[in-house]
């Protein structure tokens, strides 16, 4: 049985439903599922303990190349980790992503789970033709450019990113530029910034805010399944 070190919250949470046993090391920031058993804690994402890791003598090391350092990746290397780096920009690649880690590297069956996500988006509806920008920092304001899981995500769903075609994939923008932006909504994740109803919604007045869930919105795992729903159910609230 091979022994894993997860630096991805959402792939903690697929390898935790699926192979129930295998995490020996997960990040600080890693929540689902609720009990992960004997897993060490092994620092953040961005802060990973590699010394201990190394100590832990994982058979595998799961990370992304936009979660993960990669200073922190060839250092686990060095010390002759083996590191599976995913990549992750949209739906199909991130459940042939999932597909790579859960069947091609641990040698699972493909999880039940797994194939109710792409059922699940294969007949997922759009609530309608919306326009928004969707902060995901506050203090400076950041929102979601181009080429973003979580952008595609909502494409699928009829929101279209009025920053998509920005340069950048996570720009800066002026608040004032946001508050007067033509577009139907501000969509609002609780994470990475936890925006909440009295944190986020008042710097657009403007704009009808949709309070979304952010492990249904930036997490590529078992919350595929029900995000369609989840998600849909937030936006329609916001835009009635």
């Amino acid at each position: 049985m091979r022994r894993i070190v997860s630096l991805v919250p959402s792939l903690t949470e697929a390898v935790a439903v699926s192979a129930p046993g295998r995490l020996v090391g997960v990040t600080d920031w890693c929540t689902h599922p609720g009990d992960l058993g004997a897993a060490e804690r092994i620092g953040g994402t961005k802060n990973p303990d590699v010394r201990r890791i190394a100590e832990l003598r994982p058979d595998l090391v799961i990370a992304n190349e936009e979660e993960n350092r990669a200073p922190d990746l060839a250092a686990l290397r060095a010390a002759g980790v083996e590191v599976l780096v995913t990549e992750i920009r949209d739906l199909p690649q991130a459940l042939r992503e999932l597909d790579r880690v859960l069947v091609g590297a641990l040698g699972l069956a493909r999880p039940g789970w797994l194939a109710d996500a792409e059922a699940a988006w294969a007949r997922a509806e759009p609530v309608g033709e919306l326009t928004a920008f969707v902060p995901v920092w506050r203090r400076p304001w950041m929102v979601l450019g181009r080429d973003t899981f979580a952008g595609d995500l909502l494409a699928r769903l009829g929101v279209r990113n009025v920053y998509a075609g920005h340069a950048e994939r996570y720009p800066r923008i002026p608040e004032e530029e946001l508050a007067a932006a033509d577009c139907d909504l501000v969509v609002l994740p609780d994470e990475p910034y936890a925006f909440a109803a009295g944190d986020g919604p008042e710097a657009f007045p403007r704009h009808p805010a949709a309070l979304v869930d952010g492990r249904h919105l930036t997490w590529y795992g078992p919350s595929l399944a029900a995000a369609p729903t989840v998600l849909s159910q937030a936006l329609r609230a916001a835009h009635r």
